[in-house]
């Protein structure tokens, strides 16, 4: 086997890997807070994944603090990065159905290019102009059908997941804005453990906490939440961004909502209604055009091979 083949063949790996973990995080989620508040079982998931990257950072020798003259910046992560919108997440999940869940949350390269455009004035080309009208007309229309026609959505969980969106993007473009190359274990790390004594104590103040009332499955998705969602999904995500261009590894976010639909049809037997899941083909394209690099698009109009 040759370099490249093996590489392609890590790459590909590290796609299906990436992909399976955010489609099937949707589905644990919603398990998750059927016993367990939303703000606890946030913390009860930050706090499980804190351990492992606790032991990664101590074997790579890799800090925990973010370089002198950032640890504010470091602190707001745990707070508006980790701490708001995960929770925001979990907590439209008690309203939402994970596979229309998993559809908003898709939307995250729109939300990025918009917050891009309004804070950091980045100018984008026509046809990202046009896939990011398409993806907000399509995920607009998606949750006006699914609020009307599907008693069990709720505005209020809409709204929560919509919030996480935002403000996961404003915190990415942040990042991007400061150009920080900061390991994803120092990035993770105390932010994660922070966010998780946090919410803990915030949960057990304003939430009524009743553990006798938790149910198997529920700690056991909170779990697989902080180990492999927190843990596993993020580090093979970082591998395949370090091995794969940046359009092929956004790519993850047109596959993950099929992943989640398709999760959710197999548990609960319920999907999204059938004129939404027609709109997802329009939304998927949005997200794919608002993805792809103006030089890629006339790599391909002239029809010569891209380079990565």
């Amino acid at each position: 086997m040759t370099e490249n083949a093996k590489r392609i063949g890590i790459v590909i790996l590290l796609f299906i890997l990436v992909t399976l973990t955010w489609g099937t995080t949707w589905m644990a989620m919603k398990i998750a807070v059927a016993t367990i508040p939303p703000i606890f079982a946030t913390g009860l998931r930050f706090l499980a994944a804190s351990p492992l990257l606790l032991l990664f950072s101590w074997l790579t020798k890799t800090p925990l603090l973010f370089p002198k003259g950032s640890r504010l910046f470091q602190l707001l992560i745990c707070l508006a990065y980790f701490a708001g919108p995960f929770t925001l997440m979990i907590y439209g999940e008690s309203y939402v159905s994970s596979g229309l869940a998993s559809i908003i949350f898709a939307n995250m390269p729109v939300a990025v290019l918009i917050v891009s455009i309004l804070l950091l004035k980045e100018r984008i080309s026509p046809t990202q102009l046009l896939g990011l009208v398409l993806g907000v007309v399509s995920l607009s229309t998606i949750l006006y059908l699914e609020s009307s026609q599907t008693s069990g959505t709720s505005w209020q969980g809409i709204a929560a997941l919509l919030a996480a969106v935002i403000i996961h993007a404003i915190m990415y473009v942040q990042c991007k804005k400061r150009s920080q190359k900061i390991s994803v274990l120092t990035f993770n790390t105390l932010p994660c453990l922070g966010a998780g004594f946090l919410l803990l104590l915030l949960g057990s103040w304003v939430e009524k906490i009743d553990s006798a009332m938790f149910s198997t499955s529920s700690l056991i998705s909170v779990g697989y939440l902080g180990i492999v969602a927190g843990v596993f999904g993020i580090l093979c995500y970082f591998a395949l961004q370090q091995r794969a261009s940046a359009f092929q590894a956004s790519l993850v976010f047109l596959v993950f909502p099929i992943i989640a639909l398709g999760v959710e049809r197999m548990v609960s037997g319920t999907t999204i209604s059938q004129a939404s899941l027609w709109l997802i083909l329009p939304l998927l394209l949005g997200i794919l055009l608002t993805l792809t690099p103006i030089s890629t698009i006339r790599t391909v109009l002239r029809l010569e091979p891209v380079r990565t």
